[in-house]
Order: structure tokens, then sequence, then C-alpha cells
């Protein structure tokens, strides 16, 4: 596999001092890894006859830049896009979502994140990080469909049992595959309690899993631990160890500093969900100060259930102007840190070391995406790197390489039927719906 793309305008996502954050030039695939970012034609010649057979996309007009990184969803949950919504967190979650998916099957799932897998290609996603059930089913999807994906093996506290089953048949499917790791994922605090973390944190040990959990998303969840264990969430997890840089902690909208500081010391990833925050009313995390301080903090939709979409795009967006509004400050989140957050942070939360993913420079995985600026809503252009956090849209990717593979060509998945996946998805949607309420 040998790929150039020419012309185009490089958004490189890299820390080197004295660099330019945006410049004209090409980039040379080979096999799956970057081999060439040129500024002259002369570079670009010489790698054109020493890779005779490559394939060449014009990128005049157009944007290349590392793939975006959705660091925490839950893909399969495309099946309850817009099944219950305007309705509060807890009974939203024992009324609805959890009776949904006691009547999914492990193909349900595996259709679910399909769906999933789709949008968020087509939207210029190369890497997620999932938090679900029957993830071992789910591998054959990721590897088919060519994303890159940590799937995190879901329970509560009475199914701990079930989900090591499921991370260790996932290793088993994964293996021979480096796009896909498995990690261990409890609920939350709230729904598994000590002993059952405790447990995990020896198993994820012992089979060298990472882990995530939903961490300090909404007021009610402190109350709850509080009342449970004396002391708040974060406070729980360094207790019982689980704090540590293989950690990745979804929202954390309710931190104090000390708190902040703790995970920082353990070097945990945090996983920002703005919009699914703001749509269940938990808050505005304290996301500038977090960056502020040094925390390593990442981009992610949250589920297609309480969001409802897995639109990075709107993502970056819509973190930046919630951060502005709740600091009453427009200085804060600016446009590159947010393009940061959902590139090469995200890729510190998949184990990448830096300038391995999430970066466009001679060496990194070639995770890349093409996005036309020909479109009303990016011009004209002052500054392309705000054209795109601010105005830029899903459907403003055109084509979407992971692992040196191209996956999306033209804002199309070659091979895929997406009316049959479409009339597929509608019918199970239905089927468990009228179970549900047939319970």
């Amino acid at each position: 596999m040998k790929t150039l793309f020419r012309n185009a305008t490089i958004i490189p996502m890299r820390h080197e001092a004295g660099e330019a954050d945006v410049f004209r030039g090409s980039v040379g695939v080979v096999g799956n890894l970057i081999a060439l970012v040129a500024t002259s034609e002369e570079e670009v010649q010489a790698f054109c006859a020493s890779h005779p057979n490559c394939r060449i996309i014009d990128c005049t007009g157009k944007v290349l830049m590392p793939g975006l990184i959705n660091t925490h969803c839950h893909a399969a949950m495309t099946l309850q896009r817009s099944y219950a919504d305007d309705i509060a967190l807890m009974e939203w979650l024992n009324d609805y979502i959890w009776p949904f998916e006691a009547k999914q099957s492990a193909d349900d799932i595996a259709l679910g994140m399909t769906l999933g897998v789709v949008e968020m290609l087509l939207g210029g996603v190369t890497s997620f990080v999932d938090m679900y059930f029957h993830e071992s089913r789910c591998v054959e999807v990721v590897e088919r469909l060519g994303i890159r994906a940590l799937l995190g093996c879901s329970y509560f506290d009475h199914s701990l049992e079930v989900a090591k089953a499921d991370a260790l048949a996932a290793c088993e499917r994964a293996a021979g595959c480096d796009r896909i790791r498995i990690a261990l994922a409890p609920h939350a605090p709230y729904t598994v309690s000590r002993e059952v973390l405790l447990a995990s944190k020896h198993f994820a040990e012992e089979h060298h899993l990472p882990m995530m959990i939903h961490l300090s998303e909404t007021k009610a969840e402190l109350e709850q631990v509080a009342a449970q264990y004396g002391m708040r969430p974060v406070a729980l997890l360094e207790e019982l160890g689980l704090l540590n840089d293989r950690l990745i902690a979804a929202h954390c909208v309710w931190l104090n500093e000390e708190e902040r500081a703790t995970l920082r010391e353990h070097g945990v990833i945090v996983s920002h969900n703005a919009q699914s925050n703001m749509k269940i009313a938990s808050g505005a995390a304290p996301i500038a100060e977090m960056l502020a301080e040094g925390l390593c903090v990442t981009l992610a939709t949250d589920g297609p259930c309480s969001n409802n979409d897995l639109d990075l795009w709107e993502e970056m967006r819509s973190a930046a102007f919630l951060q502005k509004l709740s600091h009453e400050n427009p200085l804060v989140l600016p446009a590159r840190e947010v393009l940061r957050m959902a590139t090469a942070n995200g890729a510190r939360a998949m184990g990448f070391a830096e300038g391995e993913l999430g970066v466009v420079q001679q060496g990194a995985v070639a995770d890349l995406i093409v996005v036309d600026l020909n479109k009303p809503h990016l011009q004209p252009i002052h500054d392309v790197v705000s054209n795109l956090v601010y105005c830029g849209k899903a459907s403003d990717v055109e084509w979407v390489m992971v692992d040196g593979r191209m996956v999306v060509e033209e804002r199309r998945i070659p091979g895929l039927d997406l009316a049959a996946l479409y009339r597929e998805v509608g019918e199970a949607a239905n089927r468990i719906k009228k179970q549900v309420a047939e319970r």
C-alpha cells in the first residue's frame, strides 16, 4: 500500500518548536506509516520515483490532518438513538436504557456497532474507545470496517465474570490485528462495588489490560458514593489503586482542585463529553483548569442515545463554546487546543506514545483524513484551524485512511450497502422496543 497526498493544506498537530501549525505540502504513505512529509516538489518527485505505483490523491483546496479520535462512546447504542430523550438521568437509565439493553442479543449489539462505526468513519473518526457489552462479538465489525478501536468490556456489580470472559474472548479474536486493543470497563463507582472494583484491578493487571470508567459525572453520583463509602469517587479509586496512566476517566464533571491534582499525579486520561453533559444536564466540566494544570484531556461524544450522534466535529465546537460560556471568558479553550484534544491527546488514550499517532510526521502511523474546504460554511479562510473547529461538519470529510488503508473514498465506504444496513437496524430497533413494551 503506497499513497501520495499531493498539494494539501497540512495540519500536523506536532509540538515541535518553531514549526508552522499549518503549511502547504504533500504526504507519502508506505505500508501503514507516514514515509514523507514534504514541502518541495523535488522531495515529491523523489518519492514518486522510489514508489512508481503509488496511488495519488490530489488535495488541492483540501486539508490533510490526523484522523479524529473519539475517546469515549457506546457505539452499539445507535439502536437507541432518540429512543429516550428529555428524561432525567436515573429515570432514563432505569426505565428505558437498561430494559432495552436487557433485550439486546450479541448480534443486535454487533449490528448497532456496525452503524456506529460507519457513522464515525464517514465523519473522519479513525480511532474510538468503546465501553459496552459483547465487545468480543464486535471485534469482527471493527476488523472488517478497518477502524482502530480500544474496546472496553463493560459490567455492573453483578456481571464482572461475564465481562472477564468477554475480555478474554475479545483478546483471542483480536490477536494479530494491531488496530484493536481490549480493555476492562467497570461502569461507575456507584454501580460497581468496592470489592468488584478491586477484583477488576487485579484481573486487568494479570492480563495487561487498560481500564476505563465513568467518573464524577453527576452530583447524584458524588452523593451516592459518599453515602456508601464516606468519600468521593476519585478518593475511592485512589484508595483501591485504580488510578494510573492506563485509566480513561469519562466525564469528570464534578472534580475539585485536589481531585484534579490527584488524577494528574497518577497520569489518568480524562475524556470530555461536552454535548452529553449538556443534554443530561450533568454540568460543565472544568476543562480549562485541567488543561492548565497539566492533565491530558481528550474529546468524546458519549453514546448516540445521550448525545445523540457520534459527530466529533460538533463535539469540538460545543466543547470550546461551553468552556467559554461557563468561564465567561472567550479566551479559554481556543480552537487549536480543542483540535489537539481530538487528535494528539486522544492518541495517548489509545495507548500510543507522543509522535506515534494523532500527528502528521514521518514514522507516525498513517491514520489520516482529507477535509474538503470548498463548502459555503468553510469560506472564506482567515484561519483554517478555526474554520474546522468552529464551522466544520462530518460531511466535509472526503477521504479516510486508517493504518495506511483507505477506508472511505470520496465519502463512500467501499463494498458497504448503506440502504440494507439502515433497514436491518430499523427492524432490530423496532423488535427490541416491542419486546420492552411487552415485558
